[in-house]
């Protein structure tokens, strides 16, 4: 028998490029989506399909019954989906406590499987950086936990999403040591890079807004740092890598940061404009740091192995063109005489699911 795995959220960026990659590695693969009925949400999955053994289910992370039918038979399952509702003023019924409720639907489904011998769980930077750190240089790694009591006491704009991310995560932790269950968890940055889903990713869209010039974007850009303290990037197919490296090293144990790049937004933005000086760039921001408050390390995962092949300059080359590429296809967002150009008909995205790093894998029922 090969090996298998399940994916839960395979509508997401990151899901869907670890979907190829475990394909291309010889996997035979589940996936849940939300909606499997909803075009939009499936159609890269229907292409990936001719890759390899991929299964599609219909799961709601509310329901703990949905998930024993695709974790069934599978030895690795990769939990990426998070439950999102900005439009709701309830934010902890709505969106702090289902997003615990989720993860612990999941890691249910596994306690019950036979199958299951390790479990890994996407958490996000959003989940160790922000805090009220003093000084400058620091090293954030996985020892560091976002402070939840600062941000439902200050309750900086959309505080909810880096509170839901840390507590999930700190309940997985709870439950799969009182449930024996070999849990990882793997903690990205911004992801960035090509993707198979039908829509162009909101971190994509977030990490270039300094050359499409939109401001909703960069503002949520600009908060990512103000909040956090810096600007971390990674190439997704790495970020999909390190999950994978996890996955099978059989030594692995614990959290893992997977960071490729830390910097700022002046520093950004003065490397783009001189290796993109087609497009006008802003270099002088007056209200931003030109020094990262912090770098997130990757030390405990590099020195277990893992290597990142993505530098800074292929980072950005593949997604500017795969933001033409897709301009090409849908007429969506189009370099015009050196300028990016946002169709009014791009979807939104709330900027407080934004302002936190997030990396296109949480399921957003509602945003307006």
């Amino acid at each position: 028998m090969g090996k298998k795995a399940c994916v839960i959220g395979g509508s997401g960026f990151i899901a869907s490029v670890l979907i190829n990659q475990l394909l291309e590695k010889g996997y035979a693969v589940n996936t849940t989506v939300r909606d499997p009925g909803n075009p939009n949400k499936i159609s890269h999955l229907v292409e990936l399909q001719s890759l390899g053994k991929l299964h599609i289910y219909g799961a709601d992370l509310s329901v703990e019954e949905d998930f024993d039918a695709p974790i069934s038979g599978c030895e690795l399952v990769f939990q990426l989906a998070t439950p999102v509702n900005f439009a709701s003023e309830d934010r902890e019924n709505d969106m702090i406590k289902p997003a615990i409720a989720g993860v612990l639907n999941v890691l249910k489904a596994c306690a019950r499987a036979k199958d299951v011998k390790r479990v890994i769980l996407t958490s996000s930077t959003a989940a160790v950086t922000i805090n009220q750190l003093n000084g400058t240089d620091l090293i954030i790694d996985e020892s560091n936990w976002t402070d939840v009591e600062y941000l439902r006491t200050a309750k900086p704009h959309g505080w909810e999403y880096p509170a839901s991310k840390t507590l999930a995560e700190k309940a997985a932790w709870k439950f799969a040591e009182e449930n024996g269950i070999d849990l990882i968890t793997v903690i990205p940055t911004l992801a960035i890079g090509p993707s198979f889903t039908l829509d162009i990713p909101t971190s994509v869209v977030v990490a270039t807004s300094l050359f499409t010039g939109n401001d909703f974007f960069f503002k949520a850009f600009r908060g990512m740092q103000l909040l956090s303290g810096s600007i971390s990037i990674t190439h997704v197919e790495d970020i999909c890598r390190a999950h994978m490296f996890v996955a099978e090293k059989e030594s692995a144990s614990g959290r893992y940061i997977v960071c490729a790049h830390n910097t700022s937004i002046p520093k950004l933005a003065k490397f783009l404009s001189k290796r993109y000086p087609q497009y006008q760039i802003p270099t002088e921001f007056d209200d931003i740091p030109s020094k990262a408050k912090f770098v997130i390390s990757s030390e405990k995962l590099v020195k277990e192995g893992f290597s990142f092949k993505h530098g800074i300059e292929e980072i950005f080359d593949q997604s500017v063109e795969y933001l033409s590429s897709k301009g090409d296809e849908r007429e969506r967002e189009r370099p015009v005489d050196g300028e990016f150009l946002v169709a009014s008909n791009h979807q939104t995205p709330s900027r407080a699911h934004l302002q936190f790093g997030a990396h296109g894998d949480e399921t957003v029922r509602e945003v307006k």
